[in-house]
């Protein structure tokens, strides 16, 4: 019998970029797989299962309101959309054929990222008009609250490494911004760790992958206030029947958070275990240098930096990134600096072998151009 690679001519993935989308995320555990398997072979009350899941998960993270959805993505659709329709049936269903007067949705200028799609698409699906508080490099909380308007609706927060970290307001911050203009602070997390913090500090909703860190199926997840989830609930029936989450993924992701809650997490320590061996095999190559570095956004994640001296391997760095794709693997890192010849490699659903694999194959692509 061949494998999937086989069988549809896949290329081989050797995941060195960390969760990504682009390369279907994470791998989920066999329990997980088994409740999304259950769930695909049995019938059940589509509101009943919503309703019990997101209450047994609100039980597991201690917080009033809980609800699976389709993913981050649409998390934050259906969050902007619950808080401009709330209650009201006519927005429910005429959402973008109404003009609303305060749908303005404030977030930092720095957090006005793309991160595979533009935050802003997500807000204007919502039925939200974006509107940037600060500047690129910076936003305090006098310059969020300059930001709001009578037109204001909500202020978004993103907390992600693909956000302008410097000289950036903390999410404590903007709810006390938010407290003191009565306004609902809906954060997205998509790839953050504690599934608590943010709800504690006094987020009105937040938004987690389900596929991330949780490490379950395609799925996000939104928590929160108890009036705010059911707005977001709400919204099976509005845009939110558009990004429907099956019967599986809301069973898949309850199982996953079960076991993400109890099961022990690779430290940064082990991180770092792993990957030493790799960064020394890189620093006996010409023109390289590899160390360990820390997340950008301060979760225990440490991972490989590899940096390029292009006078001395003779190739553009975005280059041999590009040509470390094309081989038997198609070999991903983080090459958000590889204009700078700078590379990061992320461990968590890499190998030690597959780490050897890939010292290889960069040593091999720089012999290439030195003998060339």
């Amino acid at each position: 019998m061949s494998s999937i690679y086989e069988k549809y001519q896949l290329k081989q993935v050797i995941n060195a970029s960390g969760r990504m989308t682009a390369l279907g995320v994470s791998t989920p555990r066999p329990e997980v797989a088994e409740a999304v398997l259950s769930g695909m072979n049995h019938y059940f009350e589509m509101k009943d299962l919503v309703n019990k899941t997101g209450d047994y998960i609100a039980k597991l993270l201690e917080v009033e309101g809980a609800t699976v959805v389709a993913c981050a993505s649409a998390g934050i659709a259906q969050s902007v959309a619950a808080v401009l329709v709330r209650d009201s049936d006519w927005l429910l269903e005429n959402l973008h054929t109404t003009a609303i007067e305060n749908n303005e949705i404030v977030l930092p200028k720095g957090h006005n990222v793309n991160f595979g799609a533009p935050v802003g698409t997500m807000v204007a699906l919502g039925g939200g008009k974006l509107v940037e508080a600060g500047y690129a490099n910076e936003c305090s909380s006098a310059q969020l609250a300059a930001a709001i308007t009578p037109r204001t609706a909500a202020l978004l927060y993103i907390k992600s490494h693909h956000c302008v970290q410097k000289s950036m307001l903390s999410v404590e911050q903007a709810v006390a911004v938010a407290r003191q203009h009565n306004l609902p602070l809906i954060v997205d997390a998509a790839a953050e760790e504690d599934l608590q913090c943010y709800y504690r500090a006094g987020a009105d909703l937040v938004i987690y992958s389900g596929a991330k860190a949780i490490e379950g199926p395609t799925s996000g997840l939104v928590i929160g206030k108890r009036q705010y989830v059911e707005w977001v609930k709400r919204q099976a029936a509005g845009i939110g029947r558009a990004m429907k989450v099956g019967k599986e993924g809301i069973l898949g992701l309850t199982c996953a958070i079960e076991h993400y809650l109890s099961a022990a997490k690779e430290s940064g320590a082990e991180m770092v275990e792993k990957m030493t061996p790799f960064i020394a095999e890189l620093n006996t190559l010409s023109g390289v240098s590899a160390r360990v570095v820390w997340d950008s956004a301060g979760r225990d994640i440490a991972r490989s930096e590899i940096k390029f001296d292009e006078a001395v391997t003779g190739i553009a760095t975005g280059a041999l990134v590009d040509a470390l794709r094309q081989g038997e693997y198609a070999i991903y890192f983080r090459g958000y600096k590889a204009n700078e010849g700078i590379i990061e490699a992320d461990v968590r659903s890499v190998t030690a072998e597959q780490l050897a694999i890939v010292a290889s194959r960069i040593a091999e692509e720089l012999n290439k151009e030195q003998v060339a």
